[in-house]
This record gives structure tokens, sequence and C-alpha cells, in this order.
């Protein structure tokens, strides 16, 4: 391969012969039609697409076998006829008016070669990957899918070095990073981080996913704890909006989902009222999954067949159901013993079991377990900090942590 200089061709309203009308040209016609080139068909019979394109204007079509003078103006030539002597004198009269010539069949023949390329979607459209591999297609095929798959995961740097050709506003994406393992974080969030030039972060977010930015990515810590908000939410949409303004990629990096308790509707509406382009972006949220990794399903046949989410802060006890309906309650670990008091005055019964569930996915993931009737001085005993998700409902009879508490519990009442 080191005859090979790879580059990149600007065809956009030039003019590109394909000779030859089966489905190899077919494939060249479509990236090329795609790059915005003049098309010119040269072959007898066309397949299904290419007759199409033809019928409607897209391409040009010379319908005859080729001929020499078919290539003249042309920047570029791919032959793809199957026939050999045919796509030899292709090959021949392109040489000899100096132009580049894909040939299909015989790469040995060919002046050029058309790589196996891949583009992102969306606003990292601008990238391109090509790989040729020692004009073995199927194996550039498959080095080019791998180094694609590492762009979309979010794997590879994607952030622009150079500005753009056009300045002018960035964009936001609020990304839901899910309960704070790294590896529930989205592969989409993960592109969005990689691209950033800004990134605010809430503190329940997936924070170790941060050194794998850039150094010169700024940072926002906007992190909140129960009673302390260093930084009001206006003061959190101001700055997203300002640093969009300004041109820049901007990712709001949210624990869990955006709009589950997270305010992210509030950033929505005022990136919006300032004319900025917004992504949001789903995460796993922890109202679903903390309950999950310490084995209690929000919902199980014959057990629960609804659930409701909530913050302990809201009036909890208007929440319709029993036992057999879950609630969730997120952020209420300062006001445990109150939210189960207004529980059971609201109706539920005091034996209704409970769980509170610390840090899902992190380091100190405990599960505490109880009542309604006693949870609260059992999670002050166990010394239960923030963050946790409690489960209220019959389904928390299913977790390991209520099997070790009905055994032990039973031990005790036999001794």
């Amino acid at each position: 391969m080191s005859d090979l200089y790879p580059l990149g061709l600007r065809v956009r309203d030039r003019l590109v012969v394909v000779v030859g009308g089966g489905p190899v040209a077919a494939r060249r016609v479509r990236g090329l039609l795609e790059a915005g080139a003049r098309v010119r068909v040269v072959a007898p019979v066309l397949d299904d697409e290419l007759a199409a394109a033809a019928a409607a204007g897209t391409v040009e079509h010379a319908a005859r076998a080729y001929r020499s003078g078919d290539l003249d103006g042309a920047w570029v030539v791919h032959t793809a006829t199957g026939v050999e002597d045919v796509d030899r004198a292709v090959a021949a009269d392109a040489e000899a008016q100096q132009t580049f010539c894909v040939v299909a069949a015989d790469a040995a023949a060919a002046t050029a070669w058309v790589p196996a390329s891949a583009g992102l979607p969306g606003p990292e459209g601008d990238v391109v990957v090509s790989v040729h591999a020692g004009r073995d297609p199927r194996r550039a095929a498959r080095l080019r899918d791998g180094v694609a798959a590492a762009l979309d995961a979010g794997e590879l740097p994607l952030r622009r070095v150079r500005p753009t050709d056009a300045p002018g506003p960035g964009r936001v994406a609020l990304v839901g990073g899910g309960p704070g393992d790294p590896g529930l974080l989205t592969g989409r969030g993960r592109r969005l981080l990689a691209s950033a030039d800004v990134v605010v972060v809430d503190r329940l977010a997936p924070r170790s996913v941060l050194t794998t930015l850039a150094d010169d990515v700024e940072v926002i810590d906007v992190g909140k704890t129960a009673g302390n908000h260093p930084v009001p939410q206006e003061r959190i949409n101001e700055l997203l909006v300002e640093h969009a303004l300004a041109g820049r990629q901007v990712v709001r990096l949210k624990g869990g989902d955006p709009y589950v308790l997270g305010r992210g509707g509030e950033e929505l509406a005022a990136c919006r009222a300032a004319g900025l382009d917004v992504e949001v972006v789903p995460g796993v949220t922890s109202a679903v999954s903390v309950p999950a990794a310490a084995g209690i399903p929000v919902t199980h046949r014959g057990v629960a067949a609804g659930f409701s989410v909530l913050t302990a802060h809201e009036a909890v006890a208007s929440v319709p159901g029993g036992p057999e309906h879950t609630l969730v309650l997120l952020m209420g670990v300062t006001r445990l013993a109150s939210t189960t008091r207004a529980l059971v005055e609201a109706g539920r019964p005091a034996d209704t079991p409970v769980a509170v569930v610390e840090d899902g996915f992190g380091p100190r993931q405990r599960t505490t377990v109880g009542t309604l009737a006693d949870i609260a001085e059992r999670a002050a005993a166990a010394e239960v900090r923030p963050p946790a998700v409690t489960v209220v409902g019959d389904v928390v009879r299913l977790s390991p942590a209520w099997a070790a508490h009905a055994a032990a519990a039973e031990g005790v009442s036999e001794s």
C-alpha cells in the first residue's frame, strides 16, 4: 500500500461517470449522490434502483454500451460492468485523460479505491471514518465497523479543536447519567460527552466519566446536597444558556433521568426560550434501577401491578394504593419518619414492608428493611445516609434483604 495516498474528494456539482448498471454500480451511485455529485451512468440495462433514479432525473443515463468519449469532463470514473475487457478499456481511457478510475472487479487495474466508510448521524455527522486495508474490502469493513462503534459509544475523542467555518450558537444536551455506575450511561450520552466543550454536572451523575474528558473541557460542578444548594436552579439555567450562546457544545450531565424529578423540563424551557437547539438523552432512572440492584422489582405479577414515584417532600399520603401498589420515594432519608407516619395515618397498614437502598450501584450499596412502623428507627440505627431510594410495598418481600430479615426475626422468636 506504499503507493496509496489517502484523501477525500469534494465531488459536489462535479461530473462522475459510472459505467455499469448492476448492484455494485448502484451502491457507487448512491454514495456519489449523497455527496452531491452529478452522475452519468453508462449501461444498456439498469437495475431497479438505478432505473428509478434515471426516471426521476436524479442521474443522467446513456442507455448503451460504453464507448470512448463517455468520460469527457469527468472528475472521477467508476467502472463496474463485470466484463473484463470493458472495465480495462474504461480504465485505459481514464488514464489517458488523467482522470482517477475505480475498477470494482480488479483493484490492481485501478488508480483509485473506494474505502470502507461510515459517518456518524446527528450533529457529529461531519466525522467520517474511511478504511483502506490492503485492497481487502471485507477486512476494511470490519475495521471500519470497529472504529465506528468506538466513536458511536463515545470511546474516542469527538470534540472539535478547530472552530467551525460558520460561527453561531452551540447546542445543549440534557443527558441522563443513570444511577451513578458509568456502565449505565447510554452510548448516546457518552458520545455527546466526547464532543462537549462544557459539562455542567450534578452530584449524583456518573462522575468517573469526567476523567476521560480532555484537559481543556470546562467542568462546572453544580451538585446539591440535602439543604445545601450552592448553585440555584436559575443560575444553572443561565450557565447553560451563556455557554451555548458563546458557541460551545454544552452537556448537562444529570443523575438518573433528566425528566424524573430532575428539573430537566425547566432547563429545556430556559434553553429553548433563548433560541437554542436542545437534545434530551434519557437516562436509567434510579427510581427503577436502584430497587432492581437490591433485588426488588417495582412490579411483579401477583404482587404489584403498578408503582408511583415521588419525593418525600411531597404529600405522600395522597398517593392511592395499598401494599400491592409500590411507592418509590426519592430524596427521602431525612424525612423518613414523618413520611412513614403520614402513610400509616392515610390508611396504609403499619406492617407494609419498606426497604431503603443506599448508594445504588455504588461502593457502599446497602439495603435496610423494615415496615412502615419501624423503618425510620431501623434506618437511624443503621446510620443510613443519602443518596438512597425508599421502596414501600409488598414487592420488598421479594428481596434478599427481606429474606435475611425474616430469617433473623424467626430465629429470635424461636429462641
